[in-house]
């Protein structure tokens, strides 16, 4: 039995739109591994330590702070640069401070500016890997160590970087179950007396 034609473009369209769902569906997390396999984007890698070369030549690494609209908090970098010699390892410090009267949690994405220096800035360990709580009035330094990798004076386009900005925004997100629990108990504590 054969297909009328326009059952054949019926079939077809539909064919057409589940697969471009399905590639809408696998583009965000497709492109996240990506970026933060390339660095494509300003996504700066992640390692366990830093490489055992270090180079004579210095680069300037600027931090920057800002916050997600809302965000209670006050976060900023303890000092605004530094230079260090290029395969180094570099330790940087942010301060937030909550200044509400409850606790609050918060996460922080990050990003690498110029972005062809996303595949070169390597992060050892970094408060933006863990969810942030503070309690009421807390103030907080939250180290991030870091290098940048020597193959940066090699690359066609890397080469000529002499300054990288490193930026994080922090921005609310729901409190873990156990500070959750605690925050309502005391809630009904006061409620009851």
């Amino acid at each position: 039995m054969a297909m009328d034609p326009k059952q054949k473009t019926v079939l077809k369209l539909v064919g057409v739109g589940v697969t471009m769902g399905a590639l809408a569906w696998a583009s965000v997390p497709f492109y996240d591994w990506f970026c933060r396999v390339t660095g494509f984007g300003g996504e700066p890698g992640v390692a366990s330590a830093a490489p055992g070369e270090i180079l004579d030549q210095t680069i300037t690494v600027r931090f920057d702070a800002s916050k997600e609209r809302g965000m209670p908090w006050d976060f900023k970098p303890m000092a605004r640069e530094m230079e260090i010699r290029i395969g180094e390892t570099g330790l940087a410090f942010y301060e937030a401070y909550n200044p509400t009267d409850r606790p609050i949690a918060g996460s922080a994405s990050y990003n690498v500016a110029p972005y062809e220096a996303g595949g070169f800035f390597t992060k050892i360990d970094c408060f933006c890997f863990e969810e942030q709580v503070l309690q009421p009035g807390e103030r907080v330094e939250m180290p991030v160590t870091f290098y940048v990798d020597p193959e940066i004076v090699s690359d066609r386009e890397g080469q000529y970087i002499h300054t990288i900005t490193l930026g994080y925004t922090f921005y609310e997100i729901d409190l873990p179950e156990a500070q959750a629990a605690l925050v309502q108990d005391a809630t009904a504590d006061t409620t009851t007396n």
